[in-house]
Protein backbone atom coordinates (compact mmCIF):
# COMPACT_ATOMS: atom_id res chain seq x y z
CA UNK A 1 0.00 0.00 0.00
CA UNK A 2 1.21 2.80 -0.99
CA UNK A 3 1.80 6.09 1.81
CA UNK A 4 0.18 9.37 1.56
CA UNK A 5 3.06 12.02 1.10
CA UNK A 6 2.67 14.73 3.93
CA UNK A 7 1.05 16.91 1.80
CA UNK A 8 -1.50 14.62 0.50
CA UNK A 9 -2.64 14.15 3.99
CA UNK A 10 -5.84 15.07 4.90
CA UNK A 11 -5.62 17.72 7.72
CA UNK A 12 -8.33 15.48 9.99
CA UNK A 13 -8.40 18.54 12.72
CA UNK A 14 -9.38 21.25 10.10
CA UNK A 15 -13.16 21.76 10.88
CA UNK A 16 -15.44 20.41 8.27
CA UNK A 17 -17.81 21.71 6.37
CA UNK A 18 -15.97 25.01 7.13
CA UNK A 19 -19.51 26.68 7.31
CA UNK A 20 -22.54 25.06 8.50
CA UNK A 21 -25.87 25.66 7.25
CA UNK A 22 -27.18 23.61 10.69
CA UNK A 23 -29.45 21.95 7.93
CA UNK A 24 -29.93 18.32 8.27
CA UNK A 25 -30.93 15.98 5.27
CA UNK A 26 -32.27 12.29 6.27
CA UNK A 27 -31.85 9.28 4.21
CA UNK A 28 -33.49 5.96 4.51
CA UNK A 29 -33.88 2.50 2.92
CA UNK A 30 -35.14 -0.79 2.92
CA UNK A 31 -33.39 -3.55 1.10
CA UNK A 32 -36.12 -6.24 1.25
CA UNK A 33 -39.85 -6.04 0.92
CA UNK A 34 -40.42 -7.57 4.97
CA UNK A 35 -38.82 -4.47 6.55
CA UNK A 36 -40.61 -1.67 7.58
CA UNK A 37 -39.22 2.36 6.78
CA UNK A 38 -40.70 3.84 9.81
CA UNK A 39 -38.10 2.80 12.75
CA UNK A 40 -35.09 4.87 10.04
CA UNK A 41 -38.11 7.31 9.93
CA UNK A 42 -38.56 7.72 13.51
CA UNK A 43 -34.83 8.07 14.26
CA UNK A 44 -33.90 10.73 11.39
CA UNK A 45 -36.95 12.88 11.84
CA UNK A 46 -35.69 12.54 16.20
CA UNK A 47 -32.20 13.63 14.82
CA UNK A 48 -33.61 17.11 13.52
CA UNK A 49 -33.62 16.08 10.10
CA UNK A 50 -35.55 19.05 7.79
CA UNK A 51 -36.01 16.39 4.91
CA UNK A 52 -36.01 12.80 4.37
CA UNK A 53 -35.49 11.15 1.13
CA UNK A 54 -36.05 6.98 1.10
CA UNK A 55 -35.26 4.02 -1.11
CA UNK A 56 -37.94 0.92 -0.98
CA UNK A 57 -35.90 -0.99 -3.41
CA UNK A 58 -32.51 -3.29 -2.73
CA UNK A 59 -29.71 -1.14 -2.89
CA UNK A 60 -28.29 -4.49 -5.08
CA UNK A 61 -30.56 -4.35 -7.63
CA UNK A 62 -31.58 -1.14 -8.36
CA UNK A 63 -30.12 2.23 -8.50
CA UNK A 64 -31.62 3.71 -5.52
CA UNK A 65 -33.17 6.91 -7.33
CA UNK A 66 -34.10 8.59 -4.07
CA UNK A 67 -30.49 8.65 -2.62
CA UNK A 68 -29.46 10.35 -6.07
CA UNK A 69 -31.97 12.81 -5.28
CA UNK A 70 -31.14 13.26 -1.78
CA UNK A 71 -26.94 13.86 -2.91
CA UNK A 72 -28.48 16.45 -5.36
CA UNK A 73 -30.81 17.91 -2.85
CA UNK A 74 -27.74 18.39 -0.51
CA UNK A 75 -26.15 22.04 -0.25
CA UNK A 76 -22.27 23.00 0.89
CA UNK A 77 -22.55 23.38 4.74
CA UNK A 78 -25.85 20.66 5.44
CA UNK A 79 -25.11 17.28 6.86
CA UNK A 80 -26.42 14.22 5.49
CA UNK A 81 -27.54 11.82 8.33
CA UNK A 82 -28.39 7.83 7.62
CA UNK A 83 -29.53 5.48 10.12
CA UNK A 84 -26.76 3.16 9.68
CA UNK A 85 -23.72 2.72 7.74
CA UNK A 86 -25.11 -0.12 5.74
CA UNK A 87 -28.63 1.81 4.90
CA UNK A 88 -26.18 4.03 2.93
CA UNK A 89 -23.22 2.10 1.21
CA UNK A 90 -23.45 -1.12 -0.70
CA UNK A 91 -20.15 -2.20 0.50
CA UNK A 92 -16.96 -0.22 2.37
CA UNK A 93 -15.53 0.97 -0.95
CA UNK A 94 -18.70 2.36 -2.40
CA UNK A 95 -19.26 4.24 1.65
CA UNK A 96 -15.96 5.83 1.55
CA UNK A 97 -16.83 6.77 -2.45
CA UNK A 98 -19.92 8.91 -1.39
CA UNK A 99 -18.46 10.69 1.91
CA UNK A 100 -15.28 11.26 -0.04
CA UNK A 101 -17.72 12.83 -2.24
CA UNK A 102 -19.50 14.74 0.23
CA UNK A 103 -16.38 15.50 1.61
CA UNK A 104 -15.06 17.41 -1.33
CA UNK A 105 -18.47 19.12 -1.83
CA UNK A 106 -18.45 20.91 1.70
CA UNK A 107 -21.36 18.10 3.00
CA UNK A 108 -21.27 16.46 6.68
CA UNK A 109 -21.79 12.99 7.15
CA UNK A 110 -23.11 11.37 10.11
CA UNK A 111 -24.53 8.09 10.87
CA UNK A 112 -26.52 7.67 14.29
CA UNK A 113 -26.29 3.76 14.61
CA UNK A 114 -22.29 3.53 14.56
CA UNK A 115 -22.50 7.69 16.27
CA UNK A 116 -20.00 8.51 13.24
CA UNK A 117 -19.85 12.27 12.65
CA UNK A 118 -17.47 13.47 9.92
CA UNK A 119 -17.62 17.45 11.22
CA UNK A 120 -15.54 16.26 13.87
CA UNK A 121 -11.91 14.95 14.37
CA UNK A 122 -12.68 11.79 15.77
CA UNK A 123 -15.40 10.92 12.68
CA UNK A 124 -13.02 12.26 10.11
CA UNK A 125 -10.09 10.10 11.78
CA UNK A 126 -12.70 6.93 11.11
CA UNK A 127 -13.00 7.51 7.78
CA UNK A 128 -9.73 8.19 7.09
CA UNK A 129 -9.03 4.47 9.01
CA UNK A 130 -11.67 3.09 7.04
CA UNK A 131 -10.33 4.33 3.41
CA UNK A 132 -6.66 2.69 4.50
CA UNK A 133 -8.61 -0.71 4.65
CA UNK A 134 -10.57 -0.86 1.95
CA UNK A 135 -7.03 -0.11 0.05
CA UNK A 136 -5.74 -3.22 2.48
CA UNK A 137 -8.89 -5.20 1.72
CA UNK A 138 -8.43 -4.81 -1.78
CA UNK A 139 -4.61 -5.77 -2.27
CA UNK A 140 -5.63 -8.90 -0.32
CA UNK A 141 -7.87 -9.61 -3.18
CA UNK A 142 -5.58 -8.97 -5.73
CA UNK A 143 -2.82 -11.09 -3.74
CA UNK A 144 -5.45 -14.13 -3.63
CA UNK A 145 -6.13 -14.19 -6.74
CA UNK A 146 -3.23 -13.91 -8.43
CA UNK A 147 -1.94 -16.92 -6.33
CA UNK A 148 -5.34 -18.46 -7.25
CA UNK A 149 -4.10 -18.41 -10.99
CA UNK A 150 -0.89 -19.33 -10.26
CA UNK A 151 -1.87 -22.88 -8.92
CA UNK A 152 -4.71 -23.56 -11.33
CA UNK A 153 -1.27 -22.71 -14.58
CA UNK A 154 0.59 -25.13 -11.83
CA UNK A 155 -2.11 -27.76 -12.10
CA UNK A 156 -1.83 -27.99 -15.65
CA UNK A 157 -4.38 -25.07 -16.69
CA UNK A 158 -2.90 -22.63 -19.34
CA UNK A 159 -3.21 -19.33 -19.44
CA UNK A 160 -5.19 -19.28 -16.27
CA UNK A 161 -8.62 -17.93 -18.32
CA UNK A 162 -11.31 -20.15 -17.56
CA UNK A 163 -13.83 -20.85 -19.89
CA UNK A 164 -16.39 -20.65 -17.21
CA UNK A 165 -16.19 -18.37 -14.34
CA UNK A 166 -15.64 -19.64 -10.79
CA UNK A 167 -17.24 -18.88 -7.50
CA UNK A 168 -14.32 -17.53 -6.27
CA UNK A 169 -13.77 -15.68 -9.84
CA UNK A 170 -16.67 -13.55 -9.41
CA UNK A 171 -16.53 -13.17 -6.01
CA UNK A 172 -13.56 -11.50 -6.13
CA UNK A 173 -14.74 -9.44 -9.36
CA UNK A 174 -17.70 -8.24 -7.24
CA UNK A 175 -15.60 -6.73 -4.63
CA UNK A 176 -13.58 -5.29 -6.87
CA UNK A 177 -15.87 -3.88 -9.23
CA UNK A 178 -16.97 -0.54 -7.13
CA UNK A 179 -13.05 0.49 -7.31
CA UNK A 180 -12.93 3.57 -9.58
CA UNK A 181 -9.55 2.99 -10.05
CA UNK A 182 -10.28 -0.16 -12.07
CA UNK A 183 -12.29 -0.35 -15.07
CA UNK A 184 -13.93 -3.44 -15.91
CA UNK A 185 -11.57 -4.59 -19.10
CA UNK A 186 -8.76 -4.42 -16.24
CA UNK A 187 -10.35 -6.46 -13.68
CA UNK A 188 -10.91 -9.29 -16.29
CA UNK A 189 -7.35 -9.29 -17.39
CA UNK A 190 -6.83 -9.31 -13.62
CA UNK A 191 -9.21 -12.63 -12.90
CA UNK A 192 -8.40 -14.17 -15.91
CA UNK A 193 -11.45 -13.80 -17.74
CA UNK A 194 -13.00 -11.44 -20.83
CA UNK A 195 -15.27 -8.50 -19.95
CA UNK A 196 -17.75 -10.49 -21.88
CA UNK A 197 -17.95 -13.07 -18.94
CA UNK A 198 -18.56 -10.63 -16.15
CA UNK A 199 -21.41 -9.26 -17.85
CA UNK A 200 -22.61 -12.49 -18.15
CA UNK A 201 -22.42 -14.01 -14.82
CA UNK A 202 -22.88 -10.69 -12.70
CA UNK A 203 -26.28 -9.25 -13.60
CA UNK A 204 -26.18 -6.57 -11.41
CA UNK A 205 -22.63 -5.25 -12.56
CA UNK A 206 -23.60 -2.18 -14.10
CA UNK A 207 -25.08 -1.26 -10.49
CA UNK A 208 -22.09 -1.82 -8.85
CA UNK A 209 -20.30 -0.31 -10.88
CA UNK A 210 -22.59 3.11 -10.34
CA UNK A 211 -21.35 3.35 -7.09
CA UNK A 212 -17.35 3.69 -8.21
CA UNK A 213 -18.87 6.63 -9.96
CA UNK A 214 -20.32 8.99 -7.54
CA UNK A 215 -19.92 11.98 -9.48
CA UNK A 216 -22.75 10.75 -11.59
CA UNK A 217 -24.50 13.00 -8.80
CA UNK A 218 -24.63 16.44 -9.25
CA UNK A 219 -25.89 19.08 -6.70
CA UNK A 220 -29.06 20.81 -7.60
CA UNK A 221 -31.68 23.01 -6.63
CA UNK A 222 -33.32 23.15 -3.49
Amino acid sequence: MTALEPADEPDLLVAEPLVRTEIKIGYARVSTGGQKLERQLDALTAAGCRTIFADKKSGKNALRPELKACHAFLAPGDTLVVPSLDRYGRSLQDLINMVAELRERGIGFTSLHENLDTTTPGGRLVFHVFAALAEFIRELIVIGTNEGLAAARARGRVGGRPSVATDEVIRAARDLLPDPGRSITSIAKLLGVSPGTLYNHIPDLRELRSGALPRQIEAGQR
